[in-house]
């Protein structure tokens, strides 16, 4: 979502994402150029509106969160499971973060852990550890949209958050209620440029409040709905780092849903690369 998840950020950083925040668009895409694929105004607003929303998410470093997994199927009957994220900001905007998903209850997925390694035209480096099996399983490109351990998440739902694995069209702005809250949003289509994704486009609401991603509608690859992340209870770390603390996932085709409630986050936790390599699935979990 960026995670259900997913974030780079600070210091040297900080004065452009001051800039960001009270320069024009067009002034921001000019200093930095636009891509190969803009060739008409709502693209060049919808690249714009999604550079905004990812250049304020700058600076994090790295970040440690514990999180609860609620799945609901069509009855509504509810399974929780218990798990964690780690996560190391990118280096740059020509690669994306890295980050680890681990399970901790209940006892049929505990030590189930995914490492990822998020790329933007290049296939996202991801790896699963079962446990059951003792061994490490790479995902390869063409099952990215499968569901992640029986969750409305896709695999590539944890990675597919970078700026540049799209192509942006601008729609409109109005104002929807998402979570209890009515908010003012710019609303963009993305359409994947990287192979094998399971989408044929997303449509998300940024609010022009934090420029946060506040709902994105996922397309299947026939063009229909297939399903809808709202992101909400939005809060503020330190100075510019939002983070949502309930994600809900629903399935519009099967009626599922699946809800990850976030505890507060820790930020400058001390991570390095040595901590997401794929090494590190065994001997930790």
């Amino acid at each position: 979502m960026k995670t259900v998840t997913t974030n780079l950020w600070r210091n040297a950083l900080l004065a452009t994402a001051a800039f960001a925040a009270i320069a024009t668009p067009s002034a921001i895409a000019q200093d930095i150029g636009l891509p190969d694929w803009v060739d008409s105004d709502s693209e060049r607003q919808g690249y714009e509106v999604a550079m905004r929303s990812d250049n304020s998410d700058n600076g994090f470093g790295d970040s440690r969160v514990e999180a609860r997994m609620v799945l609901r199927n069509a009855a509504g009957q509810e399974t929780s499971r218990e798990l964690s994220f780690q996560t190391l900001e990118r280096a740059d905007n020509t690669v994306g973060d890295k980050s680890v998903v681990v399970f901790h209850t209940p006892a049929d997925v505990e030590g189930t852990a995914l490492l990822s390694h998020a790329r933007i035209l290049e296939p996202d480096d991801q790896w699963l550890y079962l446990p059951a099996l003792a061994r490490v399983r790479r995902i390869s490109s063409a099952n990215k949209s499968g569901p992640f351990v029986g969750s409305e998440f896709a695999f590539e739902d944890f990675t597919a958050v970078e700026l540049n694995k799209y192509e942006h069209n601008y729609v409109s702005s109005g104002d929807v209620e998402i979570g209890g809250e009515t908010m003012t949003v710019d609303i963009v289509e993305r359409f994947p440029r990287y192979e094998n994704s399971g989408y044929s486009r997303q449509v998300s609401y940024i609010d022009q409040d934090i420029y946060q991603i506040r709902r994105i509608e996922f397309f299947d690859r026939r063009g229909d709905l297939l399903k809808t992340l709202d992101l909400a209870d939005y809060r503020e770390y330190g100075d510019g780092i939002w983070r949502a603390h309930v994600l809900t996932m629903t399935n519009h085709q099967t009626g599922k849903s699946t809800e990850l409630v976030y505890s507060d986050y820790e930020f400058g936790v001390g991570l390095s690369d040595n901590d997401f390599v794929r090494g590190v699935l065994e001997r930790q979990y």
